[in-house]
């Protein structure tokens, strides 16, 4: 009754620590970020962010309206996008210097499982919303890491080709292509002939600007003492035009198009009429009615189908790269776990704004780095500012050239397009080409497929690697054979490293005796266990040892426990190799004279009989 009692007190007082553990202001400060900085806080601090804020949401602007255009959505559902992830992340995120949006990949995953339908889209966010919190609760941060480097390099590479040329047709000002990427090559030169003057000079003026404006952004003025003030003042102008370029693009481009339609003269293919200010704060709807049929949210679901994977894994994946990238870049460390709850819980609370999926942007974060923010706090300068365009600048949407916005689109995403690392996989690892190409080639066909089969590709080189681990086998004294596992020994590997000691230690005309080296050995299975048990059987067979050494205290309890027979350890490899050898010397002692007895008996009559007594007596003696 006593120890009863006792147990009762000692699992309350486990539950008590453990929930004052879970109600402590520490672990409050790990779910918001936000008290770990808030508390230290400046004045020189709000003026960064309020200037990396401004900038940001001068660039999100005119990009999340061109982002809108390649998820096949009306423009207005960009900046419905481009809001809620400012706010949420100042709340959530452990990076100062991710922004959360409207990005290029999500835009086209958008547009594959969307199926340019509104609906579909923000009942999508909703969806990867909450499967992207369930993976943040679980702990599942994890998973990203099984997609290796070249699949991810093969996927924006891929994605980069297939949105930029998807633009081409807004360049040309040519109508009637379709989104899928070889036919979009086939019908753009089929209709070559119907482009429109005014549109491709608008898009190559518009293209030519944004890189000498990138140009000049990445080569600056030297900064010298004593300049004219006139001077320093033109330096920053050309910086901010420079940085803002995206929306001073677009807004010049407007007030061309603008000017145009005062003269009742339109070459350019416009934006069109979108839905004037803030969007409603509601549910997103679970069905709809199509030609007097209702879709059901069952038929939806299955009709996205893939995406449903596909997008909460590339949000976390796109947006989890960019905070680790510049997290090294800034000396500051993210929390995986952290960062996806910080996703899911936009996306989910975007759905009730008609978001689209959104994730990291690494352009707009680059561009928040450089311009200084201290905290996530400058996000919030940029959501008040897609608020007001929202609010009050939706009408003049209408006169934006669908140009402009392709040539915003296709300087973004240029960069992404990066195929010398083909060549860098080439002098590195030449296998690694294979998930590469493998994932850039069906990127074009079908994204989902590409993923998955890039995926599956790196994972058949990495279980490859482990059914197949590397050993070097060393001749010691005596013959005595040494086994040094380079990897460790898991499950797929037993069949392969029986047989490696079976041919070298068993399958000779003389058996050998071996000692496994197991020091890179930190995991074993009942699998593994059966293995070692057949092959020691094996050896015991053939007269000689299979003895283990450098065994770590994990492996050797295992080993213990599994009572295997004939099973033998030693403390380091050195003294396996002089136990074996001097239980060698007694064996073949213990032969000789065996075989001198044998003949003493078969000659017991003959000459010389003493002799061979007092050779034996003398050999056993020695």
């Amino acid at each position: 009754m006593a120890n009863m009692r006792q147990t009762v007190r000692n699992a309350i007082n486990y539950g008590g620590g453990q929930l004052k553990k879970c109600c402590s202001y520490e672990t409050l400060k790990k779910c918001l970020p936000i008290l770990q900085w808030l508390p230290e806080y400046s004045f020189q601090w709000l003026q960064l962010d309020f200037i990396a804020g401004l900038t940001v949401g001068l660039t999100v602007v005119p990009q999340s309206l061109a982002y809108a255009d390649v998820a096949g959505l009306p423009v207005q559902y960009g900046l419905y996008s481009s809001f809620m992830g400012c706010f949420v992340y100042c709340l959530l995120g452990t990076s100062k210097d991710v922004t959360l949006g409207p990005t290029a990949i999500m835009s086209l995953l958008v547009y594959y499982y969307a199926f340019q339908d509104p609906v579909y889209a923000v009942l999508l966010t909703f969806l990867s919303g909450c499967i992207q919190l369930a993976m943040g609760i679980l702990q599942l941060g994890f998973l990203v890491d099984f997609i290796s480097y070249p699949v991810i390099k093969g996927f924006t590479s891929a994605a980069a080709l297939t949105i930029g040329f998807g633009q081409v047709k807004n360049i040309l000002g040519l109508h009637g292509i379709p989104q899928e990427f070889f036919q979009q090559i086939y019908y753009t030169f089929k209709y070559i002939s119907e482009t429109s003057v005014g549109d491709v000079t608008l898009g190559l003026v518009c293209i030519l600007l944004l890189l000498l404006l990138s140009m000049m952004k990445k080569h600056p003025p030297k900064s010298q003492q004593e300049v004219p003030l006139f001077i320093r003042l033109c330096n920053t102008v050309v910086a901010f035009s420079a940085t803002a370029r995206n929306a001073l693009i677009v807004v010049s481009a407007g007030l061309v198009a603008y000017s145009f339609e005062m003269t009742g003269f339109q070459p350019f293919d416009l934006t069109g009429r979108t839905a004037e200010g803030l969007p409603s704060f509601q549910l997103p709807k679970f069905s709809e009615i199509v030609s007097n049929t209702t879709v059901t949210f069952s038929d939806i679901v299955t009709e996205i189908g893939p995406g449903l994977a596909v997008i909460p894994l590339m949000g976390l994946l796109e947006s989890i790269a960019i905070a680790k990238a510049f997290g090294s870049k800034n000396d500051y460390r993210i929390d995986p776990n952290q960062e996806l709850l910080a996703i899911g819980l936009t996306n989910f609370l975007g759905s009730f704004v008609s978001s689209y999926p959104v994730t990291g942007s690494f352009g707009r974060t680059a561009v928040n780095s450089q311009t200084g923010v201290c905290t996530p706090a400058g996000g919030l300068v940029t959501g008040i500012i897609v608020l007001l365009s929202l609010a009050f600048l939706t009408p003049l949407f209408f006169y934006i050239p669908k140009a402009a916005l392709a040539a915003v689109i296709i300087c973004a995403v240029a960069p992404m397009f990066d195929l010398k690392i083909a060549l860098t996989l080439w002098k590195v690892k030449k296998v690694d080409l294979l998930p590469f190409f493998a994932t850039f080639f069906l990127c074009l066909w079908e994204i989902q497929y590409g993923i998955l089969v890039g995926i599956g590709v790196s994972g058949i080189i990495l279980l490859y690697n482990v059914a197949r681990p590397k050993a070097k086998v060393s001749v010691f004294e005596h013959g005595t054979l040494v086994v040094h596992l380079q990897s460790g020994l898991n499950f797929p590997a037993v069949e392969h490293v029986s047989h490696l000691i079976y041919e070298n230690a068993l399958a000779v005309s003389s058996p050998r005796n071996v000692v496994l080296d197991c020091t890179h050995v930190c995991y074993i299975d009942y699998t593994v266990l059966n293995g070692l048990r057949d092959l020691l059987f094996k050896f015991h067979r053939k007269g000689v040892s299979l003895v283990f050494s450098n065994v770590q205290r994990e492996i050797l309890k295992v080993l213990l426990t599994a009572q295997l027979d004939e099973f033998q350890y030693w403390d380091n490899v050195d003294e396996a190799v002089l136990n074996l050898a001097g239980r060698t010397c007694i064996e073949e002692m213990d032969g000789a004279l065996k075989t001198a007895c044998t003949r003493n008996d078969q000659n017991t009559d003959t000459p010389g009989t003493a002799s061979t007594h007092l050779l034996i007596s003398e050999h056993g003696i020695k």
